[in-house]
């Protein structure tokens, strides 16, 4: 799998929804959108139904598919005005983000069309995105916030902090930096 970056400031993360909404559609812009602010993998995000979505509770509960592994999401603010917004008007979709061509009517919107849309959104800013992008984009805008590796390790569901390290990016050299950036 090719290495793809992370969105490292909110101007850039706008910029990239800015992009999906002006050079494709408005369902690529709501992917980028939610899929931040749900930290899902893409295959779990496009597989969302409208009945799966509890919105009087604010969440939902899946079984990832890469893991296996059972999480509920909180649905935040950002998030339920999406969902309530593509809900009115679409009333008779079944998924979040369907299909309208008629070949794959009643389908969810492929992931490789959302990659295509996501790298050509990043390729017109420099940078290396894909749709594992929004994933590693929470993960280390959180971590620039101070956001501790723990709570990042959990929201993203690692199973440890380490492997949200490495993730994120953090490298050996970084933290032996630290020492040189931190005199105490």
């Amino acid at each position: 799998m090719n290495e793809v970056e992370a969105v490292k400031t909110r101007e850039e993360i706008a910029a990239i929804e800015t992009l999906l909404r002006k050079h494709h559609t408005a369902i690529y812009a709501d992917i980028w959108k939610i899929g931040l602010n749900l930290s899902l993998r893409i295959s779990d995000l496009l597989a969302i139904r409208f009945g799966d979505l509890d919105l009087d509770r604010r969440e939902f509960d899946l079984v990832e598919g890469k893991t296996g592994k059972k999480r509920r999401i909180r649905l935040n603010n950002t998030a339920l005005r999406i969902i309530e917004r593509r809900r009115k008007e679409r009333p008779e979709d079944v998924y979040l983000f369907q299909v309208d061509a008629n070949r794959a009517k009643g389908k969810p919107i492929s992931r490789n069309s959302v990659s295509r849309a996501f790298k050509d959104a990043g390729d017109r800013i420099g940078l290396k995105i894909n749709t594992h992008s929004m994933r590693k984009s929470r993960g280390f805008v959180m971590f620039s916030d101070g956001v501790p590796i723990e709570k990042i390790c959990k929201v993203l569901n690692h199973s440890h902090p380490a492997i949200t390290m490495r993730y994120l990016g953090i490298t050996n050299q970084e933290v032996l930096d630290s020492y040189d950036e931190y005199e105490l």
